[in-house]
């Protein structure tokens, strides 16, 4: 059977600051630079999901791309966008939300969603020349 990985692309807008509270601020500054402003800034991020898997001969889907979009709405964008990061996201209170840290609590929620037997990659810019890829390893 071929194995297929579908894509879906989705966004969302979120502020955070860049800080390890054990650390002074002089040294969050010379660490994070800019992104340790105590007042945060914010980014437009973009995501894609990966999913990998073989081709259902019943449906010709790897997975039904509108239940992935709504799995992402639900879970991502409703939970993230316009947000506070650092305050307002239960997982960052005690976790610094750096791009690599936001992507592995996304896959984490998705992983919980889609079939186990399929292959989960997420790809997150935190802008269009920096960005990270977590698939679970």
């Amino acid at each position: 059977m071929a194995k297929v990985t579908v894509h879906r692309k989705s966004h969302f807008n979120a502020a955070h600051r860049l800080y390890n509270g054990e650390w002074s601020d002089a040294r969050n500054a010379t660490v994070f630079g800019k992104c340790a402003n105590p007042h945060y800034h914010g980014h437009n991020y973009e995501l894609i999901v990966a999913v990998k898997g073989d081709i259902n001969p019943e449906t010709g889907f790897v997975m039904d791309m509108k239940i992935l979009k709504e799995l992402i709405e639900l879970e991502v964008e409703e939970k993230l966008d316009h947000k506070n990061l650092n305050e307002e996201v239960e997982a960052f209170k005690t976790m610094n939300p750096t791009a690599e840290n936001i992507a592995v609590v996304i896959w984490n929620i998705l992983r919980e969603k889609i079939k186990s037997e399929l292959e989960l990659t997420i790809t997150l810019y935190e802008t269009p020349r920096n960005f990270v890829v977590y698939s679970g390893e």
